[in-house]
């Protein structure tokens, strides 16, 4: 076998090997939360985005109502939007309403959790605990899995550059 195919091989074959465990799905209430990740954070960063996945299985709609975790001082439910061209943040007046039946993305370039005050930098391979507060499904914890700094989805989530979660 010629060396740049042996290469190609076993680069293969490592990427196989080494595939990440399956996605956390965590349950509370009617609730079913996968995907929870967020990004490695350079040196001396005091903010960081959480991104999950809510899928309602209930008959009735619950809301996130707000999110709390020992590595940030403070954690907040925000939404990136278009104005006028021109992208914006803000965090939600109010909570974010997970409709019957339907599935909620917080993801880049959309709904998203924002921990700020960060106490230490995130590594990617990092496992961040935090808790979310649900209207109805209660205070359910979990742990964020911290990607490489330029991530666009979780390690063996749709790589898919999606802005379903923003609005227009």
């Amino acid at each position: 076998m010629k060396p740049v195919l042996q290469f190609f091989a076993l680069a293969t074959l490592f990427a196989l090997l080494s595939a990440p465990a399956p996605a956390q799905e965590v349950k509370a209430g009617d609730l079913v939360i996968t995907q929870p990740w967020s990004r490695a954070t350079p040196g001396g960063a005091k903010i960081a985005g959480g991104f999950l996945t809510i899928e309602n299985k209930g008959a009735a709609p619950d809301r996130l109502i707000s999110g709390a975790g020992d590595i940030a001082g403070k954690v907040e439910i925000h939404e990136m939007a278009m104005n006028n061209g021109v992208m914006t943040m803000r965090p939600l007046d109010k909570s974010l309403v997970i409709e019957p039946g339907k599935t909620v993305k917080l993801a880049p370039g959309g709904y998203h959790l924002m921990l700020m005050d960060l106490k230490q930098p995130f590594k990617q391979g990092d496992k961040v605990p935090v808790t979310l507060e649900f209207e109805k499904a209660g205070k359910v914890a979990l742990s964020l899995d911290v990607q490489g700094v330029g991530a666009q989805a979780p390690a063996g989530g749709d790589m898919k550059h999606d802005h379903s979660g923003m609005k227009k």
